[in-house]
């Protein structure tokens, strides 16, 4: 049998479509992976075959997506903020909607000096994908990202070392538990927000990521209710304290802030209209 050309193998999308909403798309990532090129140069070259080496590698891929596996474990990495970033399974693969947590910060400092220092903390930090996206933005802030897990602060620091960003900190913490004291003018976290109950997680990319980091006891909140109780202990007064939660969360997750004495509380919506990141600032009043 004769290789293969890059047109052949995008003709196979259809295979896809059960299992993927982007099943065309996968295939070019994939194809790009083992071919070293970009999209751009699948189209101009679609009559090009592949070795037998890519072949191999191609139908080993195609497999593991048509058995579910998420694109970002095969290929090894995700773009997120315009950041290639290395994923594995031990952490949640970045998601766009995330993005919104990033912008939503980057928004209440716009009016900051270029060179204005600000400390930073991202929690459950993962990938590292939001502290390294803060810093891409902000080279004068000083960013701290922990994870409870040992493999994820290993990847993040993977991700940190690769993008060259001395202004960012990796650590082991659960939590606040091993973060010195430090008044910071930024928290932000993406935690566990899901239900253990919630039939989704046997359902698309979620069944290949670690369960800690996607569920939370009460009904998703158990988490989210912990940073904001113990979050503002570690800000400065008129620091921010931003999460993201689930799209039916936003309204526990503001009377949550309110009641722990946060004010200017608001949510953002994600692009698909779904309520997203909700975020307060630390009272200079005592509650």
């Amino acid at each position: 049998m004769s290789n293969i050309t890059v047109a052949q193998c995008l003709q196979l999308a259809p295979e896809l479509e059960s299992i993927s909403d982007s099943a065309r798309l996968d295939i070019e990532l994939i194809l790009c992976h083992i071919l070293q090129k970009n999209r751009t140069w699948l189209f101009t070259w679609p009559d090009k075959k592949l070795d037998e080496a890519q072949q191999k590698m191609f139908n080993d891929f195609f497999r593991r997506r048509k058995n579910g596996e998420p694109i970002a474990h095969i290929i090894g990495q995700r773009e997120f903020w315009s950041l290639p970033l290395a994923v594995n399974n031990s952490t949640l693969i970045p998601r766009p909607d995330t993005e919104l947590l990033v912008e939503v910060t980057l928004e209440l400092f716009a009016q900051d000096k270029p060179d204005q220092v600000r400390n930073c903390l991202d929690l459950g930090t993962g990938t590292g994908a939001i502290v390294l996206a803060l810093a891409s933005e902000k080279p004068h802030w000083q960013l701290l990202g922990v994870d409870k897990s040992i493999d994820a602060v290993a990847l993040a620091e993977k991700n940190r070392t690769q993008l060259d960003f001395n202004h960012v900190k990796i650590q082991q913490s659960d939590w606040f538990a091993q973060i010195e004291w430090c008044e910071f003018d930024v928290i932000v976290s993406n935690p566990p927000y899901i239900d253990p109950q919630d039939p989704h997680l046997n359902q698309g990319d979620v069944r290949f990521e670690p369960r800690s980091a996607l569920i939370a006891d009460n009904h998703g909140l158990a988490d989210i209710e912990f940073i904001i109780r113990e979050g503002s202990n570690y800000l400065h007064c008129d620091g921010w304290l931003l999460l993201e939660h689930g799209y039916d969360q936003g309204e526990a997750v503001r009377g949550l802030l309110r009641a722990n004495g946060f004010v200017a509380v608001e949510t953002r919506r994600d692009l698909g209209g779904n309520e997203r990141v909700s975020l307060g600032k630390k009272s200079q009043e005592p509650t």
